[in-house]
């Protein structure tokens, strides 16, 4: 008896494999591609480059450039999240405080 074919075509699957290696999540993939999550880490850890155990935490290694650029966009995004916290609350705060200024006349 033959054996059947598999369900993804190997170059789907090679595609699947590069996308995780270049940073996409297996999960994000999965609902994306509509195949499963565990087949996706399964490609990666059969097409041999990264090791089972670093794959669902983050997938490729980064370099010390890479991992400078990551901590330094971190900083960057707490310093925007905290700038848009103030601004939200002083903008609570101008809302509740200000008074109508503006009576339009009812003569026409």
């Amino acid at each position: 008896m033959p054996k059947p074919n598999p369900p993804y075509a190997q170059g789907f699957r090679d595609q699947m494999v590069e996308l995780v290696r270049s940073g996409r999540q297996p999960s994000e993939l999965s609902k994306e591609f509509g195949c499963h999550t565990t087949s996706i880490l399964s490609w990666v850890r059969k097409s041999g480059g990264v090791g089972a155990s670093a794959l669902p935490a983050n997938v490729a290694a980064l370099n010390a450039q890479e991992r400078q650029e990551l901590i330094e966009l971190r900083r960057k995004f707490r310093q925007v999240q905290m700038e848009r916290d103030i601004l939200a609350k002083a903008t609570a705060w101008f809302a509740g405080k200000s008074e109508k200024t503006f009576t339009p006349s009812t003569n026409s």
